[in-house]
């Protein structure tokens, strides 16, 4: 049987490990070559994350999930497919520029690309601190501008190309994760342009919010629960957590769908938002979109009127706002 992407070549920034390798890897069992990357070898989590700062069944968990670009290229190599490891910060020029260079020298083209490269943390307006809200909001967009400036004129040149941008369900606000949230609305805004920007040209742009196993799961997500344990003074839904924990098995399992935006039959597919679960689950995200108006038609405004014509007219009478935590019971 033909494989979906035979003849294709990709690029997997932050593939190291968990679910940038899960895509990685089964791109490569559907044909494609691939260039597999992260920071530094080892990993860059090696030096963030300690023993002492968890409990001893989430650091082994981390310690199982761990990875870098060399152990993913040889995943892939081991299975007969074809890849090649290059290290350093998407978000740098000379990075992603070497990164899509090595594709073509070693391949001829780059055909996909996957930017999933990205900090990960926690923390809400109250404890997060300016470094880290430096780290988790400046990386991500910057490492997506950078692989598409770089990749698009091959791209162009082909007349095919596929990105795919990594976010998160926490684009649409996250309670405790803050710098996370804006970090991935970010990415949502810039595929959204860039869709538009090379509609036309056989070039697709969609993005994921991936959920699967992972080292940053494996720490962050138990580290999210504790904080809004502490915060609310409750524990959230034994049900919602069971939900999510079922939903973050194998990465590999979020490779499907993900191939499949990368082949030719999708290529009318631009400018959406797909929640991925590696349980299988596949949801699509509405785009924004205006749904109600009020204007007047002789000068501005008073604030008197605005507090009757705002809850009746603009938001309607069965208005509630969105910002109830979904972790509440």
């Amino acid at each position: 049987m033909a494989k979906a992407l035979e003849g294709k070549v990709a690029i997997v920034t932050g593939s190291g490990q968990g679910i940038g390798k899960g895509i990685a890897v089964y791109l490569a069992r559907e044909g494609a070559k691939v260039i597999t990357n992260n920071r530094k070898p080892g990993g860059k989590m090696a030096e963030k994350y300690h023993k002492e700062d968890m409990p001893e069944d989430e650091w082994q968990e981390f310690l199982r999930l761990k990875g870098d670009a060399e152990l993913t290229a040889r995943v892939i190599q081991d299975e007969g497919g074809m890849a090649v490891p290059v290290y350093g910060d998407a978000s740098e020029s000379s990075v992603a520029e070497k990164m899509v260079q090595t594709a073509v020298d070693s391949w001829g083209r780059v055909d996909i690309v996957v930017n999933n490269a990205a900090a990960t943390g926690t923390g809400g307006v109250m404890s997060l601190s300016e470094d880290d809200w430096d780290r988790l909001t400046y990386g991500r967009a910057k490492a997506a501008y950078q692989m598409s400036r770089f990749a698009a004129p091959y791209m162009m040149k082909q007349g095919f190309g596929r990105f795919i941008n990594l976010a998160s369900d926490a684009w649409i606000g996250l309670s405790e994760n803050i710098a996370y949230s804006c970090s991935t609305a970010g990415m949502v805004g810039f595929s959204w342009s860039a869709a538009k920007e090379f509609y036309g040209k056989g070039i697709t742009v969609n993005v994921f919010c991936p959920q699967g196993a992972s080292p940053a799961h494996a720490v962050e997500y138990n580290k999210l629960i504790r904080e809004i344990t502490k915060a609310t003074g409750k524990a959230p839904d034994p049900a919602i957590l069971a939900a999510v924990e079922a939903d973050h098995g194998d990465p590999v399992n979020i490779g499907p769908f993900a191939a499949y935006l990368c082949t030719d039959d999708a290529g009318f597919i631009t400018g959406n938002v797909f929640s991925v679960t590696s349980s299988g689950k596949v949801m699509l995200y509405a785009n924004p979109k205006h749904v109600s108006e009020i204007a007047k038609q002789d000068g501005m405004w008073t604030a008197a009127e605005l507090k009757t014509v705002v809850p009746n007219q603009l938001l309607g009478p069965d208005y509630k706002s969105d910002a109830k935590p979904s972790f509440s019971r």
